[in-house]
């Protein structure tokens, strides 16, 4: 598995504010000018406006949306989370690349790895479903080594739905809320997804791939037929394009505060965030669990992240993962 992506190392130095001779960049990262003249190439059939002179060098005049590393280097304040970033025009999946490079060459990740892509051409959501993945969204894999128990992969879940709506709110100010056990909706509508996966020991996670799957800059009809009545997008709410770049600095930066509560085996103040913004509790639903279904009153979560449904008779259960009908 190639795990290269695609890096243009004279992003990090270039600016909307100055110019940067080629010489200078030349030096700085001990190539040739005519490879930075092919670097700024490469830039400009991404999107980006590079005003060109002679004397003074390069400028950015307009950068393009897209997810390059430093990119989102730029005013990102985290310690681990997002400090190395593989980026990719498409992949089959974000997860399946994450999971199987990590089986024979553990040692190209550390700690807060995003990988992450414009498209994916086999995203997944769960129980196997196909998670649509065209550009415009934002797809990524956060790879995190836990030295937790393999019990907390629900509270990751739930910890990452918690992140999702913080980040959204913050930025938009838009009335996301968190359905059971994995999506973030607005109105009923899936705006985000969770997939969380793990290799595990019996006492220990060996690791976890986290994929973030939100639907960004999508049109309506960039939805395929069978779920555009129950999807959205930031755009469709907006009615504006987001700066994806901006909306993935901040999801990493509120990703790596929960993480380190959870970490510290402080769970219960995301619990507590989780059942504020649910809109599963306090509903009657429906839900296939195992090959049964189960009717009744969502009326807590717990401290596993177990659902806990009030039958008809008044009797409780607690559903570990199954799917809100």
């Amino acid at each position: 598995m190639n795990l290269k992506g695609i890096n243009i190392p004279v992003l990090s130095y270039l600016s909307e504010k100055k110019f940067i001779t080629g010489r200078e960049l030349s030096n700085q990262f001990g190539i040739s000018r005519v490879a930075v003249w092919k670097q700024i190439q490469k830039l400009k059939k991404l999107g980006y406006i590079i005003s060109a002179d002679n004397k003074k060098g390069y400028r950015i005049v307009s950068s393009a949306d897209i997810l390059l590393p430093h990119e989102i280097y730029r005013n990102l304040h985290t310690k681990c989370i997002g400090k190395q970033i593989f980026y990719y025009n498409k992949v089959t999946s974000t997860n399946s690349m994450a999971k199987e490079t990590i089986k024979d060459k553990k040692d190209y990740f550390q700690e807060g790895t995003v990988i992450i892509a414009d498209i994916q051409t086999a995203g997944r959501g769960r129980l196997g479903r196909t998670w649509y993945s065209p550009l415009g969204g934002i797809w990524l894999t956060i790879v995190l080594f836990p030295n937790l128990e393999p019990v907390y992969i629900s509270k990751i879940t739930l910890m990452t739905a918690v992140v999702l709506v913080q980040s959204i709110r913050k930025l938009y100010d838009i009335p996301v809320q968190i359905k059971w056990p994995n999506d973030v909706v607005v109105k009923g509508k899936k705006l985000c997804g969770i997939l969380t996966e793990m290799a595990a020991e019996s006492d220990c996670i060996n690791y976890v791939a986290v994929g973030i799957g939100v639907n960004a800059n999508l049109k309506g009809e960039d939805f395929p037929k069978d779920v555009r009545g129950k999807s959205i997008s930031l755009l469709e709410i907006l009615e504006k394009s987001i700066s994806r770049v901006k909306l993935v600095q901040l999801l990493l930066e509120d990703f790596e505060k929960y993480y380190h509560l959870l970490q510290q085996q402080q769970f219960t103040p995301i619990l507590q965030e989780w059942k504020l913004n649910a809109e599963t509790l306090g509903k009657n639903i429906t839900i296939l669990s195992a090959g049964q279904k189960i009717t009744g009153k969502a009326i807590d979560i717990t401290s596993e992240g177990a659902l806990v449904i009030r039958k008809e008779g008044r009797e409780t259960v607690n559903i570990l993962s199954g799917t809100v009908q």
